[in-house]
């Protein structure tokens, strides 16, 4: 397991006795990803799934429209890391060009400012609506499945995971990171690689419901978006903007929906 490393600490127990224990520990690494040959950011991620990262970021990143648009994703271990190339088709250039101009523009004028302001929160597509509500016991059935699909997690108990839920709360395809935001981008990577849409399913997230999970739901066309944790104004916010369905604090008995 690439993203777990052993580590020995000392355990002190609350009766006076300590001891030497060894367990795992999250793997967080910084990932230096370069775009047709141009840097465009470094993000600290658990280095598994590299692939599947690449095709979700440069999506949720408005990069590439579709796993059409990549032709090349290769991560390239470094001594102080990891070096993630990827090459988006010719007619992508000029967008990923413009995208890496304005990252690392000058921001510190009131104009370049706002420009920044606008990019931060650029309009959501809307995402097209359920054929049917949700059952809650899909919900409460991919809550209690979640566990079996962190194996990282469990080994080292510091990581996220994003899930893909079948109609019925089945668990098809899961995801893990340091990161909740790059947990999902890997989960919506793996499933544009494959193919494969929310249909009337939905994303279950072992995290807090923060803004930029609420973009990647909208970019990937994620109807619903549950996550264990509660959401901020933003995320509600957002989420209502794009029409997915959000709901929050999930648990084995109960669960909060938006309103």
């Amino acid at each position: 397991m690439t993203g777990c490393r052993p580590q020995r600490f000392r355990e002190q127990l609350a009766e006076g006795e300590a001891r030497e224990v060894e367990r795992g520990v999250a793997v967080e690494d910084p990932c230096a990803v370069e775009l047709n040959g141009l840097g465009y950011a470094v993000m600290m991620l658990t280095p598994e799934d590299l692939e599947d990262f690449a095709y979700g970021f440069c999506l949720s990143e408005r990069l590439i429209d579709g796993a059409e648009d990549i032709v090349s994703a290769d991560a390239h271990a470094m001594p102080e890391g990891t070096l993630l190339r990827i090459g988006t088709r010719p007619g992508l250039r000029e967008r990923v060009a413009e995208r890496v101009r304005h990252r690392i523009s000058d921001s510190s004028c009131g104009l370049c400012g706002i420009e920044n302001l606008e990019q931060a929160l650029r309009p959501l597509p809307r995402v097209a609506p359920r054929r049917r509500e949700i059952d809650p016991a899909a919900i409460f059935t991919a809550t209690a499945a979640m566990r079996a699909h962190q194996p990282l997690n469990r080994a080292t108990g510091a990581v996220h995971a994003a899930a893909l839920c079948s109609e019925d709360g089945s668990i098809l395809v899961a995801r893990e990171d340091v990161g909740r935001h790059n947990a999902f981008d890997k989960l919506v990577g793996a499933m544009l690689r494959a193919g494969r849409g929310w249909g009337d399913g939905f994303a279950l997230l072992s995290s807090r419901c923060s803004y930029e999970l609420v973009e990647t739901a909208a970019l990937s066309g994620c109807p619903t978006l549950v996550t264990v944790s509660a959401p901020t104004t933003l995320a509600l916010a957002r989420a209502e903007e794009a029409g997915i369905e959000l709901i929050a604090l999930a648990r084995s008995d109960s669960y909060l929906t938006a309103r």
